[in-house]
C-alpha cells in the first residue's frame, strides 16, 4: 500500500501531500526535502503519515529525508496546529516564523539546495587499555602525552579535541601509537550542570507568596503573581525555577523585551551559572539555529530566558512557563501571521506539556486578573516592597493651573522644577518620561498652517533635533529639516508639542550642572547603545535620564528619588478603549523605578485632566480598585475580557475597491452576526506606506463558541478574495487585537 505524508512548507498555505516513495523509516516531525511547483527545493516537516491519495493533482515524491531524527517534537506539532486554528492562520506561516531561518532553507533548483548541516565536534578517546605501570613509565619518558591519557580517563575516557591542552604533535604521536583515536561527530550541547549557587533569601512577604504559588499549583495550572514594583518578583521565580531545574525538568523565562531586560538576564547568569540560554530574534540566523538543534538533543534540563519567539524551541520535558511583565503589549505579534499574543499562547504550551505557569506583573492586565477573580488562575498578592524601600509618593501637578499663575516654564511645571533642583543638591538621580520619542510630533507655519506630512502614510512627519530631519515613524519617509514654510514662504516653521529630544534640550538649558542622558529608540539604535547608557546612569555617571516607556521595564537604579511623567494626557487620550488601562500601566511601571531602596521617592505626575478618575486609584496605589472599575466598564459596554474580538484589516492601494471589498465583507458579517459587527470603518491613521485602510471588528459573547464563530469568519473572507473583483485587495486577521 503506498504511504503518502501531510508536509508543512513555509507558506502561507496548509499542509501539501507527498508520496513516501522508497525512504524508510519516516516519522512525524522528519525534515524532509520537497520539489514545490516546477523547481523550487524546500525543506518541509511531516505532519501526517497516512494511506490516502490526494483527490487532485499530479502527487510528487519526497526528495530525501534531511536528519536521522525529527526536528519537530510531538508537542509542538499540537502547539503549531493551535497556534494556527486559534489565530485563524495557516500552519505554513506558522512554521514560517517558528523555526530559525537555517532549518528552512529553499533554492529555484535541487542543485542548489543546501539543507543545514549540524555542527561538527573533534573528539578523542581512548581506544587501548594503559595499565598505571605503563602510564607510569610513559610519564618518565613523554610527560605530556602521560598527562593527556590521564586527562581522558578521568573523564570517562572521552573529550572534546578543544578541552585537551595538547598541541598536534603529541596527540598524533598518541594516535600513531594506537592508544587513542580522533574522530567527528555531531556537537553536543553545552549545558552544564546547575552549579551550588545560593538562591537569594525571602523575606517573609516573599516567603508567603512562594507558598501560596507552590500550594496554589497543587491544584490550578496557572498562578498570577501581583506583586507592587520592587517587591521581589524575581526572587520568587529563582526558588521555583531551581526546584525545576533540580527535577531535570525544562523551564522558560519569557520577557517582553529581551533587549531591554539585561539587568534580569545578568542576574538569572549569576544565579544559574552555565544553565542559562538566552533567545530571541536579534540573535544570528547561525546562533538560533545552533540553541533549537542543541535542544532537540538534549534531553532537559534546558533554562531558556526569551522573548516571545522562544515559546517554539523544541523543550522536551517542560515543567514551568513564568512570564514576566505578563501585561506588556510587547507579547503581541502584530505585524505578520500568526498575529498571536505570546503569553496567551505560552499558558497554552505548558499546559500542552503539563507543565505549570506563573504570570508576574505589578499591573496585570485586566483579562489574567478577571481569571483570577473567577478562579480560572490562582491569585497571589504580595502588597510590600522588599526590604525597607517604601512605595512612592504620587504628586498630581496640574498643568492648566500653572499655565494660569505662570508658574510653567518650557515643558515643565513649577512644582516639579523646584524638585528637580532639590534632588539634584542632594545628589540623587531623576528621571523624565515622555512617551514620544523625536524633537517635535511636527512642524506648523504659523501663517498659513502648513505642516509637513509624510507622502505615503496619512500622518505628519516628526522633526528629530539629532539627525537634523523630518522623520515618518511608520514607513521610514525622510526629509531634511525645513526652515522656512515651502508653501507661503513667509514664514519660519514652529515645533508643535514635545518628544525627547525636546525634553532632554530644555531640562539641560533649565539645568546646565546637570549631565542628562536620553534613553529611547533613537539614542539605542545601534547594538551595544542601550547598555551603554543604562550602565552610565546605573553608575551615576549622569543625573538624569529622559526617556520614553524603554525606562518603564526592568530597570533597577538604587540612586533615582524621583520622576516626572511630562504629559500623562497624552496617554488617557488615545482613541482605544485599553487606554485607561495602558496608561495605569505604564505610570505605575514608570513611577516603580524611583525609591527602590532606603529613601522614599517621588513622582509627579504632570497633566490638564486632574480629576480624572485614574489619578485617585494611582495616588493610592490601589490596583484592585481601579481595575474592578474598569471591568465594570468593559462588562457595560461588552468588552474584552467580556467577550472576544476579531479584528478584520484591509488594504488597498485603490480606494473604490477596498470601499467595495469592504463594504462586501461588512455585509456578509452583519447578516451573521448582526450588531456584534463594529465597521467598516477607517482608523485613525487610514493611509499606511501608500496603502489606505479600512477595519472591521467582530465581538463574540464569551458564552458563544469561539471557535464556531472564526470558521465563520474565515468562510466570509475566504469568499472576497475569491471574488476576482477584489482579489488585489490584502486582507488580515488579527484574534484578540491590542
Amino acid at each position: 500500500m503506498t504511504l503518502f505524508a501531510d508536509i508543512v512548507l513555509p507558506l502561507a498555505q496548509e499542509a501539501y501531500t507527498f508520496a513516501v516513495g522508497d525512504i524508510a523509516d519516516l516519522r512525524v516531525g522528519d525534515a524532509v526535502s520537497v520539489q514545490f511547483g516546477k523547481s523550487a527545493v524546500y525543506t518541509g516537516i511531516v505532519l501526517r503519515l497516512h494511506n490516502n491519495p490526494p483527490t487532485k493533482g499530479k502527487v510528487k515524491h519526497i526528495l530525501k529525508k534531511l536528519y536521522d531524527y525529527p526536528i519537530l517534537t510531538s508537542n509542538q506539532l499540537k502547539f503549531w496546529e493551535w497556534i494556527a486554528e486559534y489565530y485563524l492562520s495557516t500552519i505554513g506561516e506558522v512554521m514560517r516564523i517558528a523555526l530559525p531561518s537555517l532549518i528552512k532553507p529553499h533554492a529555484l533548483n535541487e542543485e542548489l539546495y543546501e539543507p543545514y548541516k549540524v555542527a561538527q565536534q573533534r573528539m578523542v578517546r581512548c581506544i587501548k587499555e594503559v595499565t598505571d605501570e605503563q602510564l607510569s613509565r610513559l610519564s618518565r619518558r613523554a610527560p605530556r602525552r602521560a598527562e593527556v591519557i590521564r586527562t581522558l580517563l578521568s573523564s570517562g575516557g572521552k573529550l572534546p579535541r578543544k578541552a585537551i591542552d595538547a598541541d598536534a604533535t603529541i596527540i598524533n604521536a598518541l594516535v600513531k601509537a594506537g592508544i587513542i583515536e580522533v574522530f567527528d561527530k555531531d556537537a553536543d550541547p553545552t549545558f552544564s550542570p546547575i552549579k551550588n549557587t545560593a538562591l537569594p533569601t525571602l523575606s517573609e512577604a516573599q516567603t508567603v507568596a512562594l507558598n501560596g504559588i507552590n500550594n496554589t499549583l497543587e491544584y490550578c495550572d496557572v498562578a498570577l503573581l501581583h506583586g507592587v514594583t520592587s517587591s521581589g518578583k524575581t526572587e520568587i521565580y529563582t526558588h521555583r525555577i531551581a526546584q525545576a531545574l533540580s527535577e531535570g525538568k525544562d523551564v522558560l523565562l519569557l520577557v517582553p523585551e529581551i533587549s531591554l531586560t539585561t539587568q534580569l538576564v545578568e542576574r538569572m547568569e549569576r544565579m544559574f551559572q552555565g544553565r542559562v540560554t538566552v533567545y530571541h530574534s536579534k540573535l544570528t540566523a547561525t546562533r538560533r539555529t545552533k540553541i533549537y538543534m542543541d535542544m532537540l538533543r538534549n534531553p532537559s534540563g534546558n533554562f531558556v530566558i526569551g522573548a516571545r519567539s522562544a515559546i517554539f524551541l523544541p523543550f522536551k520535558k517542560l515543567g514551568l512557563v513564568v512570564i514576566d511583565e505578563e501585561h506588556d503589549s510587547s507579547y503581541k505579534q502584530s505585524e505578520i501571521a500568526p498575529r498571536y499574543n505570546g503569553r496567551d499562547a505560552a499558558v497554552m504550551l505548558a499546559w500542552i506539556h503539563k507543565a505549570k505557569t506563573i504570570l508576574g506583573s505589578a499591573t496585570p492586565s485586566l483579562e489574567s486578573f478577571n481569571n483570577a477573580m473567577a478562579g480560572k488562575y490562582a491569585g497571589i498578592w504580595l502588597a510590600e516592597r522588599y526590604g525597607e524601600a517604601q512605595p512612592p509618593v504620587i504628586t498630581i501637578s496640574d498643568t492648566i493651573r500653572a499655565v494660569k499663575r505662570g508658574e510653567r516654564k518650557s515643558h515643565f511645571n513649577k512644582d516639579l522644577l523646584d524638585k528637580i533642583s532639590d534632588r539634584l543638591s542632594k545628589g540623587e538621580q531623576i528621571m523624565l518620561f515622555q512617551n514620544r520619542r523625536g524633537y517635535a510630533p511636527y512642524m506648523e507655519c504659523p501663517q498659513c498652517g502648513w505642516t509637513a506630512r509624510c507622502p505615503n502614510c496619512n500622518v505628519t512627519l516628526s522633526k528629530h533635533l539629532s539627525s537634523s530631519s523630518l522623520k515618518c515613524h511608520y514607513c521610514g519617509y525622510t526629509l531634511p529639516s525645513l526652515r522656512y514654510c515651502p508653501e507661503c514662504k513667509k514664514s519660519e516653521l514652529v515645533a508643535m508639542g514635545f518628544g525627547t529630544e525636546k525634553v532632554e534640550e530644555e531640562i539641560s538649558r533649565l539645568f546646565p550642572e546637570a549631565k542628562v542622558l536620553r534613553l529611547d529608540s533613537d539614542s539605542a539604535a545601534k547594538p551595544g547603545d542601550y547598555e551603554r547608557i543604562i550602565t552610565q546612569f546605573a553608575q551615576h555617571n549622569a543625573d538624569i535620564l529622559v526617556g520614553t516607556q524603554i525606562i518603564a521595564k526592568g530597570l533597577d537604579f538604587p540612586h533615582v528619588t524621583l520622576i516626572g511623567i511630562l504629559n500623562a494626557d497624552n496617554l488617557l487620550n488615545a482613541p482605544d478603549f485599553r487606554a485607561v488601562e495602558r496608561a495605569w500601566q505604564t505610570i505605575m511601571q514608570v513611577a516603580g523605578r524611583c525609591g527602590r531602596r532606603d529613601k522614599v521617592g517621588e513622582v509627579v505626575i504632570q497633566t490638564a485632566e486632574t480629576s480624572h478618575p485614574i489619578f485617585a486609584t494611582l495616588s493610592e496605589h490601589s490596583y484592585q480598585q481601579f481595575a474592578v472599575s474598569q471591568l465594570s466598564e468593559r462588562k457595560m459596554f461588552n468588552y474584552p475580557p467580556f467577550c472576544k474580538l476579531v479584528r478584520i484589516t484591509l488594504r488597498d492601494t485603490i480606494a473604490s475597491r477596498l470601499a467595495e471589498a469592504s463594504k462586501a465583507l461588512g455585509k456578509r458579517l452583519t447578516h451573521n452576526f448582526g450588531s456584534r459587527v463594529l465597521g467598516p470603518v477607517t482608523p485613525l491613521i487610514d493611509r499606511i506606506r501608500g496603502e489606505m485602510i479600512v477595519e472591521i471588528v467582530v465581538k463574540v459573547e464569551t458564552t458563544a463558541s469561539f471557535t464556531k464563530a472564526k470558521q465563520q469568519i474565515k468562510g466570509f473572507i475566504e469568499q472576497i478574495k475569491q471574488n476576482r473583483d477584489y482579489h488585489p485587495v490584502g486582507i488580515f486577521v488579527d484574534v484578540d487585537p491590542l
